[in-house]
């Protein structure tokens, strides 16, 4: 019976202290170069209360933020707004976190903002535009020279090739000719023609006798 009606108290407590307080919607993500200023805060309605700043890191511990040279914090108040601005001149890489405004009197944090420092990438080569626009120049003539040099190339090995190939047949016609000799042509063309204009070969198994006697040439 004890318990339950502390817990019963406990709510009723929350509900009172967040009945006085009306949080104002914060910036939810802030993304900051390095070494570049930042501007975080936090506002609410209701009674004015002492606001503490805390930082919850990577490792969900929670730090209090020490006001420092280069942190600055500031109150404001219009009407019945109040506010903190957290004031960074210059941020390093140990900044980045959650930061939530914690009322004391009232034990609520506000909804916070994460912020994240980042570092540019740092040129290895600095270079003007007008250098940068010689390279790009001199590239686009080079990657020209280098699709036409191949194909100047094997269109003069190609028209090489073409010229040794009609050589070849010339002289492969050429060689045709080469070790004929004209007199064994003619001889040989005369056996031919006698061979064709002489009566046939005598055949031993079929000799006729006859009244008038006919000369055939033996083989």
């Amino acid at each position: 019976m004890g318990i339950s009606m502390f817990f019963v108290l406990c709510s009723l407590t929350g509900c009172l202290a967040l009945s006085k307080v009306i949080l104002h919607a914060d910036r939810p993500f802030l993304r900051v170069r390095f070494m570049d200023p930042a501007f975080l805060k936090c506002c609410y309605e209701g009674v004015p209360s002492n606001l503490i700043w805390y930082r919850q890191n990577d490792s969900s511990k929670a730090h209090l933020v020490t006001i420092l040279d280069r942190v600055e914090e500031k109150y404001s108040k219009n009407e019945n707004v109040h506010c903190s601005n957290l004031t960074f001149k210059f941020v390093l890489l140990e900044d980045i976190g959650m930061y939530q405004c914690l009322l004391n009197d009232t034990g609520v944090l506000t909804h916070g903002t994460y912020m994240q420092v980042y570092k540019p990438m740092e040129k290895t080569i600095n270079l003007s535009e007008n250098t940068k626009n010689t390279i790009l120049t001199v590239e686009g003539f080079l990657l020209l020279l280098c699709v036409l040099l191949p194909s100047a190339t094997l269109l003069l090995k190609s028209r090489s090739l073409e010229r040794l190939e009609m050589k070849k047949v010339r002289q492969e016609e050429e060689n045709i000719y080469q070790g004929l000799n004209l007199d064994d042509c003619c001889t040989t063309y005369d056996q031919i023609e006698r061979s064709q204009a002489q009566g046939p070969y005598q055949d031993v198994g079929n000799i006729v006798e006859e009244k008038e006697e006919i000369q055939l040439e033996k083989p």
